[in-house]
């Protein structure tokens, strides 16, 4: 095999590179409506305005995993992770910024701070977070994978769901809002979560498996993780 043709083997496809793209805006862009909590119903239950893009990142995960691999999987988790922490670092450089001249503009940059301010605390535990939840989500998937030789793909996703989000808000929650509200409400948005995003996951089940589906046979990959180190911080075979 020439040197082009190897190249070009081992280039990742526009479908692997769109879903990483996806992941990370997904993981950014929760962490940026994280401070967002709104009541559900009539409930005494809150939740995170980020419910409703976050789960989608652990679903691109799923499919990560299953078609390309923890090793590639994890590639776009850390990409995420280094995304995020750069709009942390941003955030917080724009907020310290002089105030502008018009007193209008200076209501507005108030509001602004308020908000961002709460960013790189709510991302330092993203961050945390993210990497112990998708981590685990990845792991589950990759060795279910292999016990169960390819079969029940279903199971697998819900459960890696269930141990990931447990793991990510077991960590998140209580570094983002102790001191902020009580260790009871804590408690709560910390079951809330898990089961509001397990149901998420088994809703589009359905969509996650047919696109898992297409997406072997567009790719023609089904990657099984035999001779894979598990270390996230190690990217090399055992």
């Amino acid at each position: 095999m020439s040197e082009n043709q190897k190249e070009r083997r081992e280039a990742p496809s526009m479908v692997y590179v769109w879903l990483a793209v996806a992941f990370c805006v997904c993981l950014v862009t929760s962490n940026l409506f994280v401070p967002r909590l709104w009541q559900v119903g009539k409930l005494p239950l809150q939740l995170s305005g980020a419910v409703i893009i976050f789960p989608i990142s652990y679903i691109i995960n799923d499919l990560l995993t299953e078609v390309y691999g923890y090793r590639k999987a994890m590639h776009v988790i850390w990409m995420g992770f280094v995304l995020s922490a750069f709009v942390a670092v941003a955030a917080q450089f724009v907020s310290w910024l002089p105030k502008p001249i018009y007193p209008e503009n200076q209501e507005v940059a108030a509001s602004f701070n308020k908000l961002f301010g709460l960013v790189p605390r709510t991302t330092c535990a993203s961050l945390l977070a993210f990497i112990l939840g998708s981590h685990m989500n990845a792991w589950v998937m990759s060795r279910m994978k292999v016990l169960q030789k390819g079969r029940g793909f279903g199971w697998r996703a819900i459960l890696s769901t269930i141990v990931g989000e447990l793991c990510d808000s077991v960590v998140f929650y209580p570094l983002a809002f102790l001191g902020v509200m009580p260790v009871g409400a804590i408690a709560s948005i910390i079951l809330t979560q898990v089961t509001v995003k397990t149901l998420y996951e088994v809703l589009i089940l359905p969509v996650t498996s047919a696109l898992v589906r297409r997406l072997k046979k567009a790719e023609g990959l089904d990657t099984y993780d035999y001779n894979v180190s598990y270390n996230p911080f190690i990217d090399k075979e055992k």
